[in-house]
């Protein structure tokens, strides 16, 4: 598609590191916004945003590197070309997900709130990516006669990515307008557990990048049952009447 942007003199702007760029900087902004409102510092949420979002994006990488070991052992230097693509959002979540909790315990902030206002920014920044990715021409999906063409591979693909991107989106919204009726902290964020490994899990259907287990599912769609198993049941839990917030 348009894996390169452009060129800044001898800079090269890749579309799947603008997009990332992009979504960390509306993502922390609207974050930041936000959390204002509980008399939370910006500063306090940049420096959370920053080490979260670079734990994730290291965390998706080594995730995809195990998943393509063989791949990566034949070539390493591709081991930090990041900007050919190739993160694992189970990965990030997994990465990110110890290193918020660490910042947050450090800085004796309540857990539940951070995860409750970070989840449809977590969202929002999943969708942007996907955008990153549908340019770089990555995580494609399968043929298709009435599909996408995409030149890199000749060939007619469900637009995977944008399939992603749109329900991410929505996911983002729906948390946005939870946000306002929500009275159990927490909730929110078992809430998102479930519509992204929900959405990853259908999507996996029509995407060709990947090889199934011995199961019929591939890897990806294995660890979002995790995911959504751990959200519904967190989910669960918050939904006893003692863990509501008054």
């Amino acid at each position: 598609m348009h894996p390169i942007i452009g060129h800044i003199g001898p800079l090269t702007i890749y579309s799947f590191g603008l997009m990332l760029a992009i979504a960390v900087v509306v993502c922390s902004f609207l974050l930041s916004r936000d959390a204002k409102k509980f008399g939370i510092s910006q500063d306090v949420i940049f420096d959370f945003a920053f080490w979260v979002i670079l734990a994730g994006i290291v965390g998706s990488r080594i995730f995809f590197i195990l998943l393509n070991l063989p791949d990566f052992i034949a070539n390493p230097k591709q081991v930090i070309m990041i900007s050919n693509g190739g993160l694992a959002w189970q990965g990030g979540l997994i990465l990110g997900g110890l290193t918020g909790l660490f910042y947050i315990r450090k800085k004796s902030l309540s857990l539940r709130l951070m995860a409750d206002l970070s989840a449809p920014y977590l969202a929002l920044g999943q969708a942007i990516g996907r955008l990153g990715c549908f340019l770089n021409g990555c995580c494609y999906g399968r043929e298709v006669s009435w599909g996408i063409y995409f030149p890199i591979y000749d060939a007619h693909l469900h637009p995977t990515q944008l399939y992603e991107a749109g329900y991410l989106l929505m996911v983002f919204f729906i948390l946005k307008n939870l946000q306002r009726t929500a009275i159990i902290r927490g909730e929110i964020f078992s809430m998102y557990l479930m519509f992204a490994a929900t959405g990853r899990f259908i999507n996996e259907f029509f995407r060709a990048d990947h090889v199934n287990t011995a199961v019929g599912l591939s890897v990806f769609q294995i660890v979002s049952i995790g995911v959504f198993v751990i959200g519904f049941y967190m989910w669960l839990r918050l939904r006893r009447p003692a863990k509501a917030i008054i």
